[in-house]
C-alpha cells in the first residue's frame, strides 16, 4: 500500500517498525483507534496530547516524534497586526546603521510612577483584563526605556535598567499569554540580559521562568527542560535563610522541568522535579507573589495543581477528579494557604472540565466551563484545552444541546 508523504507520519511509521508493533497493536497500546494511527503515518497531523500516548506506548520521548516540514499554509491576520502595531512600536524599534535611534524616545517618568504603573498592568493581567494590557502596555515600554535614558548617577541608571527589565518580563508574558511567541520571546530576552545587566538574579531567574513557558508553548521540550535545570540549579537556595521570593523562584523553575519532563514522557525526571518544587512550596507555607522577586504566585497550592496537571496529560481522569478538591486544594486549605493565581486556577479547572468528559459526565463538564468563563475575561478564548473540552462536550451529546452549551460554544468560537 503506497503511503502520502508526510514527517511525522514517516518518523511514527520508523519508531513503530523498530518497537515490532503493528498499526493495530500501537493504537491499542496507546489508547487511540486505529483510524488516528493509520491518519498520521498516511500525512494526517496530530495534537501533542495525541502524540504523547504514541511516544508511551512507543517508549521513547515525545519529542523524538517531531520531524521537520514547512508550515501549514494559513491565512495572515491582518486584524492582529493593526491591534499590535503600537506594542511592536514600543519593544521592537527600526535599527539603522547610525548610532542614533531611529524610535520615538518616549517622555521619561518618576520611577516610582513606573513602579506603580507596572503594578496596575499586572493587576489587570492577573484580573484576564487583556485589552486592557494591551492598552498599558506600549506607553510602559517607551517611559521605561525613556528613564533609562534619562537616568543620571550609576546607581539610579541600575535602578531605571531594572525597573525597564521588569516592564518587559511583564510585555513578555503577556505576548506569551495570548500566544504572540516571537514578540514574547523578545521581551523576555531583552529583560533577562537587562536583569543580568545589573546583577539582579531574582529578575532574570523570573524572565528565564517566562522563557521556560514561551518554550513548552511551542512544544520545545527539551530545550525547555535543560533552560530551567541549569538555571534551577544556579540559584538554588540555601534554604535556612533563604527569603519566600528565592525560594518561589526555584521553585517555579523545578515546576517548569516537571512540565517539560511529562511532556516529554520522561515520568522520572519530572516526578523528582516535582519532590523538589513541593520542597520549596513546603518552605514558603503559603501562596507568595511578588513581582520584584517574582511574578507568579507559588506555594503549596500552585505545586499541588500542577501534580494534578501531570495526571491529566497522562489521561487518569479519575485521578484528577479524586483529588480536585481534596487536601490542599479543599476550600478550608485555600483559605488557610492562599488562593493560585486566576490563571493556575482556571487552567486546573480546565483539567477537572477535561477529566468530566472522559467519564462521560458532559453537564459535569459544562458547570466547569460555565464557572470558569463566569470568573474570567478574555483568557478563556485563548485557551485550547477550552475548545477542546467543548468540542468533545458536542462530540459526544446524546441530546440536542441546550442554551447554554450553544452559547458557550458560541464564546469559544467553536462550531455547534
Amino acid at each position: 500500500m503506497a503511503h502520502n508523504s508526510s514527517p511525522l507520519g514517516e518518523t511514527v511509521r520508523a519508531h513503530r517498525r523498530t518497537a515490532g508493533l503493528t498499526q493495530e497493536q500501537l493504537a491499542e497500546d496507546a489508547g487511540l483507534s486505529l483510524g488516528a494511527v493509520r491518519k498520521i503515518e498516511q500525512g494526517g497531523q496530530a495534537r501533542v496530547d495525541t502524540l504523547h500516548k504514541i511516544a508511551r506506548a512507543l517508549g521513547v520521548e515525545t519529542s523524538a516524534l517531531f520531524a521537520p516540514g514547512a508550515p501549514l499554509r494559513g491565512r495572515e491576520d491582518s486584524t492582529n497586526r493593526q491591534l499590535l502595531a503600537q506594542l511592536r512600536r514600543a519593544l521592537m524599534p527600526p535599527v539603522g546603521i547610525g548610532a542614533e535611534t531611529l524610535a520615538d524616545p518616549g517622555r521619561a517618568e518618576e520611577l516610582p510612577e513606573i513602579r506603580r504603573r507596572i503594578e496596575d498592568t499586572l493587576a489587570l493581567y492577573n484580573a484576564d483584563r487583556y485589552d486592557s494590557v494591551a492598552r498599558a502596555l506600549p506607553g510602559l515600554l517607551s517611559t521605561a526605556e525613556a528613564a533609562t535614558v534619562a537616568a543620571g548617577e550609576e546607581r539610579e541608571h541600575q535602578e531605571a535598567v531594572l525597573v525597564r527589565a521588569h516592564a518587559l518580563l511583564l510585555a513578555g508574558k503577556y505576548l506569551t499569554q495570548v500566544r504572540q511567541y516571537d514578540m514574547a520571546y523578545q521581551a523576555l530576552v531583552e529583560g533577562i540580559r537587562l536583569g543580568r545587566e545589573v546583577d539582579s538574579t531574582l529578575t532574570a531567574a523570573t524572565g528565564v521562568t517566562g522563557l521556560c513557558w514561551l518554550l513548552l508553548r511551542q512544544d520545545r521540550f527539551d530545550e525547555a527542560a535543560n533552560l530551567a535545570a541549569t538555571t534551577a540549579q544556579q540559584v538554588e537556595p540555601r534554604f535556612s535563610t533563604a527569603t519566600a521570593g528565592e525560594l518561589a523562584a526555584w521553585g517555579e523553575l523545578c515546576l517548569r522541568i516537571a512540565s517539560a519532563a511529562v511532556r516529554n514522557n520522561r515520568p522520572d525526571d519530572a516526578a523528582e522535579a516535582r519532590r523538589m518544587a513541593a520542597t520549596a512550596a513546603s518552605a514558603v507555607g503559603h501562596e507568595h507573589a511578588d513581582y520584584t522577586t517574582h511574578w507568579a504566585r507559588f506555594g503549596p497550592v500552585t505545586a499541588e495543581l500542577k501534580a494534578v496537571e501531570d495526571l491529566s496529560l497522562a489521561g487518569d481522569a479519575h485521578g484528577v477528579l479524586r483529588r480536585a478538591d481534596e487536601g490542599v486544594l479543599s476550600r478550608r486549605s485555600l483559605r488557610a494557604v492562599g488562593r493560585p493565581s486566576n490563571i493556575n486556577w482556571n487552567r486546573h479547572r480546565l483539567d477537572v472540565a477535561r477529566a468530566h468528559v472522559l467519564v462521560g459526565s458532559t453537564q459535569d463538564a459544562m458547570d466547569e466551563l460555565v464557572r470558569i468563563r463566569s470568573t474570567t475575561g478574555a483568557w478563556m478564548q485563548h485557551q485550547p484545552m477550552a475548545r477542546r473540552v467543548m468540542e468533545d462536550i458536542l462530540r459526544t451529546r446524546k441530546r440536542s444541546l441546550t442554551k447554554e452549551m450553544r452559547a458557550m460554544a458560541g464564546h469559544l468560537q467553536v462550531h455547534a
